[in-house]
């Protein structure tokens, strides 16, 4: 049940986004939860490390339901998801921030590729 007036907020967020909005929402999110990972791992909370790993997960197994396979670029992504998601989880098991930083990099990068595509003529008409 959503409580507080920042929850309510968030869902109303989610529910009103646009395709694209969507997805970068989803970035957004697994970013955040990797850097509070990576922090988790660095002040030795491994219980703070895995809850916000898992959640980085999460989301990337969410990437790769959303995928469309109509598109050459889905069987790119897919590759790319997975791979991420193999370090997400040798970062969590081995505690290791080198893995969950190079998840960050990769992550970051495509938020920004989508959020550049998102401004396209094309992306605004829903094409």
């Amino acid at each position: 049940m959503i409580k507080s007036p920042y929850q309510k907020y968030q869902q109303a967020q989610a529910q009103t986004a646009s395709k694209p909005k969507l997805l970068i929402m989803l970035y957004d999110g697994a970013i955040r939860f990797v850097k509070a990972g990576v922090e988790g791992i660095n002040e030795r909370n491994y219980e703070k490390a895995n809850n916000n790993l898992c959640k980085a997960q999460a989301i990337v197994h969410e990437l790769i339901s959303s995928l469309n396979f109509d598109f050459a670029i889905a069987n790119e992504l897919i590759v790319i998801y997975e791979y991420m998601l193999h370090c997400l989880i040798e970062a969590n098991v081995k505690k290791n921030v080198d893995l969950a930083e190079e998840v960050l990099t990769h992550l970051s990068d495509l938020r920004e590729t989508w959020l550049e595509a998102s401004r396209l003529p094309e992306a605004a008409n829903g094409v």
